[in-house]
């Protein structure tokens, strides 16, 4: 499994036009990419500004196939202008066995 955590920082004047896009881009990777777990983008409360998307890939290969996507190609050069800052931090899961579990509880609700 690949997980990843983006820390986007967007020029203000763009901000409502940049979440349009990446909620289109979000939601079509997971709806149709195999290999993408998950794509869950969040803003701070305090700073909407700041955008964090949580990353979760099969593994590596469904990682380099999703950058090939359309949907995803679209996404990255319609908010190039957008961006001020992109920062990509990889993450290890502690408790893998736990994450079927949080899937799992999120069709309850």
């Amino acid at each position: 499994m690949m997980i990843r955590i983006s820390e986007i920082e967007i020029d203000s004047n763009y901000l409502e036009e940049y979440k349009a896009i990446l909620k289109e881009e979000s939601g079509a990777s997971v709806k149709l990419e195999p290999g993408v777990i998950a794509i869950y983008p969040m803003y701070q409360k305090e700073n909407p500004t700041q955008v964090r998307i949580l990353e979760i890939y099969a593994n590596r290969e469904a990682y380099e196939l999703h950058l090939k996507t359309p949907h995803f190609q679209t996404y990255k050069t319609t908010t190039l202008k957008m961006v001020k800052s992109l920062k990509l931090i990889d993450m290890e899961a502690i408790d893998v066995e736990t994450m079927p579990d949080i899937f799992r509880k999120l069709k309850l609700y």
